[in-house]
């Protein structure tokens, strides 16, 4: 007990390789069925209500599968699977792992932090604009469903499931999109980027509001409760299976439905479908944010997370499918009273698709008021369950900042959607994929895909498949860094209802995006002026899995080698070729025996760095 070295292993809860006994206790969840839910629950937020139908429609309907499953299959699933193996094996968070892995890449835990932080702005946004939704909807009559408003115009084209004589010009727009553009966002009050105009005071309150139950969840810490689970986790589908059997009733909901599975293959040429399919499909799963690190890390040693990962990730893409089903049943009854087609009835294809589209479909429903209030309160729960589990994960358990913090940077977002349009483009999407690039690229390549498989060999039983294998190695690196440089290539033209970004905005938007995983190269600088020793030693040194290095010092102090084979003082250099803790490559080896040899000789070292 009195033994120091372990202390890390202590906090990580015995995340020694090997340690199967117990010696150093964490806590697991109570059933597994509570674990499934869990993620589920992380994983199913509003990158699949929200942002898959509208990312769907931007990319030509059914066009955009194709990519979608094609990232999914050879990007998203092998990923999600690496991240809940390696947390369930390490059982540590997205910045102390590093240590078991390699050290020296250490910096993608903290960009994970940051783009954490980025996507809680994100969705603390979005979270407001659904308060304010969800208040305006205790009332008789849905504030969006009349033309009778102060903030209404002469534009404004009342018209309901009954009105077949509808009259609908390119300047008419609904009492949705005007509530939404007028009353919650204001854009007519703000020119632009380059002035975004003043806060509305309403926003503020509600954003204060998420605020406190944000900060809230965060001092008391996230308690595991699997009643709480079963209930946020299920309910979400059954209000989508609601809006599902009402859109499909509308009038017209089969020219949505086809617009939906029919795909233009001209699509397929554009880099811009394929870099959303990618984003999409880490929005949704989650891989690259540590999430799914921190909750594997509570599952017993020898839980099957290949299947939990293919179950999840399944369950994950079907719901994000669901969801745009419901959408676009609505976008084809709009098109069919509009007289329009369905790709033309959607002005803007941003976050105003949730807004307006579900908004009218809620207004088209028997008993619309209650309706309104259970879509948009799932639509908070959703989001506040991801973003305290990034903020918990990450900010509470990790780096340790003061929790109102981010509260305060959050304010910019509330002055006008420009921003959010701004953030959503640059500094989520692209910056994800990149560290996730860079995270795979540590695991296969400097890790090992070898010394990776035998940890889940040593877990679940068997050897993880070729397939998997030729994912870490080489698609998942080769798809994600075609994806960077397509997007450095081609950057996106960001619009926003009539409103086209300057090109000023574009240098901003990588700065922005490139604020997060700067971290990685800069701690790589900072631990090589730093540790002691020669560049050379260093560098061998800071590529080396921690766990590797602590069975040599250990046997250096006297402490006996926690692997099955003991060291032999007789011949250092033999029994380290033999010792199981140690990489089989010359390379690590070669590092290995150097290391050990300075600290034997009395020469400054860096092992006690």
């Amino acid at each position: 007990n009195g033994d120091k070295r372990y202390d890390d292993d202590k906090r990580d809860g015995g995340s020694r390789r090997g340690d199967t006994t117990g010696k150093w206790p964490r806590e697991t969840w109570s059933k597994k069925m509570d674990f499934l839910l869990s993620v589920i629950g992380y994983a199913v937020d509003l990158g699949n209500v929200w942002r898959f139908p509208y990312i769907c429609y931007q990319n030509g309907g059914g066009a955009f599968l194709l990519p979608y499953l094609l990232m999914a299959v050879f990007g998203g699933v092998p990923l999600f699977y690496m991240e809940l193996a390696l947390g369930q094996f390490h059982r540590s968070g997205c910045i102390s792992i590093w240590k078991h892995i390699c050290p020296i890449f250490k910096g993608i835990g903290f960009a994970i932090c940051i783009i954490a932080l980025y996507i809680a702005f994100y969705y603390n946004t979005i979270m407001a604009w659904a308060l304010y939704y969800l208040l305006s909807s205790f009332r008789p009559t849905l504030p969006w469903s009349t033309c009778s408003n102060s903030w209404n115009t002469v534009n404004c084209n009342l018209y309901m499931s009954t009105d077949h004589n509808v009259s609908w010009s390119n300047s008419s727009t609904s009492p949705a999109e005007e509530f939404y553009t007028r009353q919650v966002l204001q854009v007519h009050l703000s020119p632009g980027l380059h002035q975004l105009g003043s806060v509305s005071w309403q926003l503020a309150l509600c954003l204060l509001f998420i605020f406190t139950i944000v900060y809230f969840s965060i001092w008391k810490g996230v308690k595991t409760s699997g009643k709480v689970v079963w209930v946020t986790a299920t309910f979400p589908y059954l209000v989508l299976l609601v809006l599902l059997i009402r859109g499909a009733t509308l009038p017209g909901a089969w020219r949505g439905v086809v617009f939906y599975l029919k795909p233009d293959w001209q699509k397929l040429l554009s880099t811009t479908v394929w870099i959303d399919a990618a984003a999409q499909i880490f929005f949704s799963l989650g891989p690259g944010f540590g999430v799914l690190l921190a909750f594997a890390s509570y599952n017993p040693f020898h839980n099957n997370c290949y299947k939990d990962a293919l179950v999840t990730s399944s369950v994950n893409c079907l719901t994000s499918f669901l969801s745009g089903f419901v959408i676009f049943t609505v976008l084809g009854y709009m098109a069919e009273m509009r007289h329009q087609d369905v790709d033309a009835v959607a002005k803007d294809a941003g976050p105003s698709l949730l807004f307006i589209i579900y908004a009218e479909a809620i207004a088209n429903m028997p008993a619309a008021t209650f309706f309104s209030i259970i879509f948009f309160l799932m639509i908070i729960m959703l989001g506040l369950d991801s973003t305290v589990s990034l903020l918990i994960t990450h900010f509470c358990a990790q780096v340790k900042i003061p929790k109102l913090v981010f509260c305060l940077l959050n304010v910019l977002f509330i002055t006008t959607s420009f921003v959010v349009k701004l953030f959503e483009e640059y500094a989520t999407g692209p910056a994800v994929i990149t560290v996730v690039l860079l995270e795979v690229i540590a695991v296969s390549w400097f890790y090992g895909t070898n010394r990776f498989c035998n940890d889940i060999e040593e877990m679940l039983g068997f050897y993880p498949g070729c397939f998997w294998r030729v994912c870490w190695v080489a698609i998942c690196p080769c798809f994600l860094l075609f994806i960077i440089i397509s997007f450095l290539a081609f950057p996106p033209e960001v619009r926003l209802f009539n409103y086209h970004y300057p090109p000023w905005t574009t240098v901003l938007g990588y700065c922005i995006g490139v604020s997060s995983f700067i971290c990685v190269p800069a701690y790589m600088v900072y631990h090589l002026l730093n540790a002691k020793g020669t560049f050379k030693q260093v560098q061998h040194l800071l590529s080396l899995p921690f766990r590797n290095l602590r069975c040599q010092v250990d046997y250096l102090h006297g402490f006996p080698c926690p692997c099955p084979l003991a060291l032999s003082s007789s011949s250092l250099i033999s029994s380290l070729a033999l010792c199981p803790c140690t990489d089989t490559s010359p390379m690590t080896r070669i590092a290995s025996i150097s290391i050990l040899s300075m600290h034997c000789q009395g020469l400054p070292s860096p092992v006690s760095t």
